[in-house]
């Protein structure tokens, strides 16, 4: 797997993985940046969202109760020093219309087995499921 990262001006990169995607990314303006896309550590948590949150509507699917609604909410925690790395995530699994076992089990299966993005983290990961009416 290859993916580049290239720069346009000031902090605005664009980077590219294998799909031929682009998605851009920048910095505040008081380190140079224009705010025109998400930071690489926002990127960081997206890409962790979106491998759990498609292995659960996958699973779901699969158990024969997919979500009505669907959502992943990631709370991370970094360090006050540079590098600032990411120390500490909490990811929280919100649907509607699943069964609370269904979603807990969806959820420990991705973190356990699937989630690619998950298991190349050093973080110390957490979860919790919200299962809404």
């Amino acid at each position: 797997m290859e993916a580049k990262v290239i720069w346009h001006e000031g902090m605005r990169f664009v980077g590219i993985g294998p799909s031929g995607h682009g998605v851009l990314l920048d910095a505040a303006p008081d380190v140079g940046g224009d705010n025109t896309g998400p930071r690489p550590t926002e990127l960081l948590l997206f890409a962790l969202g979106g491998c759990t949150g498609m292995d659960i509507i996958s699973i779901l699917k699969k158990m024969r109760t997919p979500p009505r609604k669907f959502e992943v909410v990631i709370s991370a925690e970094r360090a006050p020093a540079h590098p600032k790395a990411v120390r500490k995530v909490h990811i929280t699994y919100r649907a509607e219309g699943v069964p609370e076992e269904n979603l807990e089990k969806a959820a420990r299966l991705s973190q356990e087995r699937y989630c690619s993005v998950a298991h190349s983290l050093s973080a110390e990961l957490s979860s919790s499921v919200e299962a809404l009416p």
